[in-house]
């Protein structure tokens, strides 16, 4: 059995949101045109978005850094950079998210 293919996220990269989705794009799908969101995400490490056929392993090192960084106050700030550019009728469930990320759930 051939070994999977190791993909390397460099939390020392990055320190907000927009710095992962472009340590993402530069590691995971160099030259792609993606969402930049969670569920674009989640998209890309199921596979078939010009990641690795077959599968790959995702080592993500820095991630205590990371998770500093990337908590629910950085969230939040994103949400709200967010809700001014979205579509009228996806505001009420940003809003709901915004409101979970500013109590820290």
């Amino acid at each position: 059995m051939t070994p999977l293919p190791v993909v390397e996220i460099d939390g020392a990269r990055f320190t907000d949101l927009e710095g992962f989705w472009d340590e993402v794009s530069r590691q995971l799908i160099p030259g792609a045109v993606w969402g930049r969101n969670l569920d674009a995400f989640n998209d890309i490490l199921r596979g078939g978005f010009g990641t690795p056929e077959g599968g790959f392993v995702l080592r993500w090192t820095d991630s205590r850094q990371s998770r500093l960084a990337l908590g629910h106050e950085e969230t939040a700030r994103w949400l709200e950079r967010t809700l001014e550019r979205c579509h009228p009728s996806n505001r009420p469930d940003i809003r709901a998210d915004l409101e979970a990320a500013r109590a820290g759930l």
